[in-house]
C-alpha cells in the first residue's frame, strides 16, 4: 500500500510531465513558448476539472460493481 505523500508526489511529477510535454508540442506548433505554455496550463486544468466531474458521475454509477461483503 502506498502511503498519501507518495501518491500524492507521483500526482505532481506526472502533472508536470504533462504540462512538459504538451508545452513542448504547442511551442512546435506555434513556435511561441508563451502560447505554448498557456495552453499547457490551460489543458492540464481542465483536464483536472472534467476528470473530477467524471469520477463523481461514475461514482453513482453502479454497474460492473461486486458487492461489499460486510
Amino acid at each position: 500500500m502506498e502511503s498519501t505523500v507518495r501518491i500524492v508526489i507521483k500526482s505532481v511529477t506526472w502533472q508536470l510531465l504533462g504540462i512538459l510535454t504538451m508545452t513542448l508540442l504547442g511551442y512546435i506548433q506555434t513556435g511561441v513558448i508563451l502560447s505554448a505554455f498557456l495552453l499547457a496550463i490551460s489543458a492540464s486544468s481542465s483536464g483536472f476539472v472534467f476528470f473530477f466531474i467524471h469520477e463523481k458521475i461514475w461514482s453513482r454509477v453502479t454497474w460492473g460493481r461486486r458487492g461489499e461483503s460486510t
